[in-house]
């Protein structure tokens, strides 16, 4: 039998007004808290698994409490791994003033999904507590279909257990919980550098330049390269240099050949040679200049420190000032044994002509000559070699001592480089590493301390203190 068509079992007017008295109601008796949505950084597409997210967004809404008589749950729990505290609460907020006043601006980013309702999994900042809560389970039915519809998300909450997830609310009383929580990395930051010099030695007769006409293939190892010797049989004229390899397509060959010294009073092209490696096919050809000077190799004065990339060398312009003459220099750097980079090598990648005694070689300043600017919390930094990203726990720029967590969310990368610079993405500061060390920091946990204590009265290496069955 059908409904009695007299009876309307609930009208939208009806449904209007019993919506309007609760938005009333939570207005007068809510507390005004933050909800804060969770955004997915990355995603397995298979079991959906989530590896990364962030909490950047942040709304106001009014919600009742319903824990009338303190928080619910188990409370606080002593475990063999420290403190754990349990405490829950449920919210109650409106439908409509959610549908209404977030899910339009959730909609808007393509990071969130079911932006319809709050979903398992967001944040909620519970203000009186100053604390943050994890929404576990969404209730939309309670009370159920009042004159045939609904009217309010119940919102069972626990507390949030921080796993190196993203907070960047800009709200500083939310983004502060986790401050000292979390997988926390120290990083002993530095502010000093110093910039390497070199002189140019000048001869004639030398290797203008070297021509790779064939790279080879098949090489596991670094091929060792031979140059004849000089006419002059003098050991120090005896021109060297050394092979690069690279990787295409899964085929190792050489990349480039750079001169360590281009020799000199050599009167024709000498032969070069290439071999070793477990590679084949490499040759290579020179040109040789007999009727000016040119730069034939670099002495590093001064090796310099803190170079996070490889500087440029500059050579200057030749007596005629013709610039396709000028000498190109091609530095490398390397671990100076403290944890910071220094140039240990300059290459002759072309050695010029019309060169005479009057010649000065510059070597570009590192990245930090000194320390500038101060990290901000919470802010991006990145790593200048490596591309690591993390974000600012805590700096104190007296110690030099910066702590970041989520480091290398989202990205392949996970730690910094010893000597690298570290650069605020926002404030600009920039300091270079000295060392790096993860540090698992947890205010609630001190299953370490308990171990320690532990092991002073009891040893279990000589028996079973708890006897034998």
């Amino acid at each position: 039998m059908a409904l009695n068509p007299f009876f309307l079992q609930g009208s939208q007017g009806e449904q209007r007004l019993v919506q309007d008295l609760i938005n009333e109601q939570l207005q007068i008796y809510g507390v005004e808290v933050t909800f804060i949505p969770r955004k997915f950084v990355n995603q397995k597409t298979i079991i959906e698994e989530v590896q990364a997210s962030k909490f950047d967004d942040n709304f106001a809404i009014e919600a009742y409490v319903e824990n009338f008589d303190g928080y619910a749950g188990a409370g606080d729990v002593l475990t063999k791994f420290g403190m754990s505290l349990r405490d829950e609460v449920t919210l109650t907020i409106s439908k409509e003033r959610f549908e209404e006043f977030i899910a339009p601006f959730m909609n808007a980013d393509d990071d969130i999904e079911l932006a319809s309702r709050p979903r398992e999994g967001d944040l909620i900042f519970f203000p009186l507590g100053q604390r943050l809560f994890e929404i576990k389970f969404v209730e939309h039915e309670d009370p159920f279909y009042q004159l045939g519809s609904t009217y309010v998300y119940k919102l069972k909450c626990e507390l949030f257990e921080y796993e190196d997830e993203v907070i960047d609310t800009s709200i500083e009383a939310i983004d502060t919980q986790v401050e000292d929580v979390g997988y926390i990395a120290t990083l002993k930051l530095v502010g000093i550098g110093i910039t390497a010099t070199a002189s140019p030695v000048i001869g004639q007769g030398y290797i203008r330049e070297i021509f790779l006409n064939n790279d080879g293939s098949g090489f596991t190892g670094t091929p060792t390269v031979a140059i004849s010797t000089s006419p002059s049989g003098n050991a120090g004229d005896n021109a060297t240099a050394v092979a690069f390899t690279t990787e295409r397509a899964g085929v190792r060959s050489v990349e480039k050949i750079l001169l360590t010294n281009a020799g000199a009073n050599y009167t024709s092209p000498p032969t070069i040679t290439i071999s070793g490696g477990g590679g084949i096919g490499a040759a290579a050809t020179c040109s040789v200049n007999t009727s000016s000077a040119g730069v034939i190799r670099f002495i590093i004065t001064n090796n310099g420190v803190g170079f996070g990339t490889v500087p440029t060398v500059t050579v200057s312009n030749p007596a005629l000032g013709i610039p396709s003459q000028k000498a190109i220099g091609i530095a490398s750097i390397g671990d100076a044994g403290n944890g910071f980079n220094q140039v240990n090598s300059i290459f002759v990648s072309d050695a010029g002509e019309n060169y005479n005694n009057t010649v000065t070689v510059t070597i570009s300043d590192p990245e930090t000559i000194s320390g500038v600017g101060t990290y901000i919390f919470n802010e991006v930094v990145q790593g200048m070699r490596s591309g690591t990203q993390a974000r600012v726990k805590s700096w104190d720029q007296d110690t030099g001592i910066l702590q970041v967590g989520n480091v290398g969310i989202g990205t392949t990368t996970t730690t910094f480089f010893a000597g690298e610079d570290i650069k605020g993405l926002t404030s600009d500061a920039l300091f270079s590493v000295a060392t790096f060390a993860d540090d698992t920091t947890d205010k609630y946990n001190e299953g370490d301390i308990f171990e320690s204590e532990a092991d002073l009265l009891i040893d279990f290496t000589e028996s079973n203190p708890f006897g034998s069955f």
